[in-house]
């Protein structure tokens, strides 16, 4: 497969994906249930005054919308990873087992580590997560031949199905699936500064090592023969990656639960604007992704304001549609 790019300078586009998401960042903090002017925003960010309208842009939507811009580049970037290693276009964190994983081993962190705390619910995401990757790889494994991009759709979402029905029985049985839809909703409310302090990290460390290896994940998307003739160690790098996948989902997970097809959707769309070489991908994911789960956000509290629509449903209605077109086109959306 030949790496295709883009005539117009990738520094232009990637600078048009910063403004456009410091744009829909201040449209998402602006509009909500609470009335709030571009002029609020700026003395809730340069002040310290305490009045209602000020505390609910600071203390509320700003971690909201922090948390949505890392999930949503998380996700982007672990779909476009994932895409790029297994060369399946249907890859997606949500669709491959992992976010499951990642539910089931929430729901038995609860039952049998009370009181546990943002780093322990990373941990146990990341478990889960690793779980969940492995079982779909073993089931879509068990035929002989090619993994086809549908077997291992179908593999995902037996696993992922095996795995909701155990986190499900677990919290009925335990009596804590409030606890845990508070967890695995798929939405952004009641984010905190403590989630956010504790999970950032993670994930803005793992996607700068993920862009660091961009141009490894670029050989690796072409074959394994051109990878391994052009010197690359392939059980490393698909491990370092597989790692990577690992770490980024489990910590979104951890923050916003649930939540399918934006690491699908991304580098698709991406593709079409930047090409196919994963230099430009990733970054442009980051960015694009974020945008995307700012919109998705925003679009959730006001399209039927005062009430919520979670994002996660928002995401799917986007999301099936989009999943559908690449499997008619046979994994091929835009390009």
């Amino acid at each position: 497969m030949k790496i295709k790019q883009h005539a117009f300078p990738f520094a232009y586009k990637l600078f048009g994906s910063v403004l456009a998401l410091i744009f829909c960042f201040i449209i998402s903090m602006i509009f909500g249930a609470a009335e709030t002017t571009l002029h609020d925003l700026w003395l809730a960010l340069t002040s310290g005054t305490k009045e209602d309208k000020f505390l609910i842009l600071r203390e509320i939507r700003l971690p909201r919308e922090l948390a949505a811009m890392l999930v949503g580049a998380a996700f982007a970037v672990s779909g476009a990873i994932m895409q790029g290693v297994t060369r399946n276009p249907l890859a997606d964190p949500g669709l491959l087992g992992l976010t499951s994983g990642a539910n089931m081993a929430l729901a038995l962190a609860f039952v049998f580590i009370p009181g546990i705390n943002y780093f322990g619910i990373m941990v146990a995401c990341f478990l889960g997560a690793a779980l969940g990757a492995v079982l779909v790889i073993v089931l879509s494994s068990m035929r002989r031949g090619n993994l086809s991009p549908i077997r291992v759709v179908l593999a995902g979402a037996a696993v992922s199905a095996f795995l909701y029905a155990i986190s499900d029985g677990v919290s009925i049985a335990f009596k804590i699936s409030k606890d845990v839809s508070m967890w695995t909703a798929g939405g952004l409310i009641g984010t905190t500064w403590g989630q956010i302090q504790a999970i950032a990290p993670v994930i803005l460390l793992g996607i700068m090592v993920a862009l660091m290896l961009s141009n490894q994940l670029s050989i690796l998307s072409l074959s394994d023969e051109v990878a391994a003739g052009l010197g690359q160690n392939l059980v490393w790098i698909k491990s370092i990656l597989f790692v990577l996948v690992i770490v980024i989902t489990g910590a979104s997970v951890a923050l916003v639960g649930n939540m399918a097809f934006v690491g699908l959707m991304i580098p698709h769309i991406v593709r079409k604007m930047v090409g196919t070489d994963y230099r430009y991908i990733l970054p442009f994911s980051t960015f694009v992704g974020a945008t995307f789960m700012l919109l998705a956000d925003t679009l959730g509290r006001t399209i039927n304001a005062p009430y919520e629509t979670p994002v996660a449903a928002i995401v799917a209605m986007l999301g099936l549609p989009f999943f559908l077109l690449v499997v008619r086109r046979g994994g091929k959306a835009f390009l």
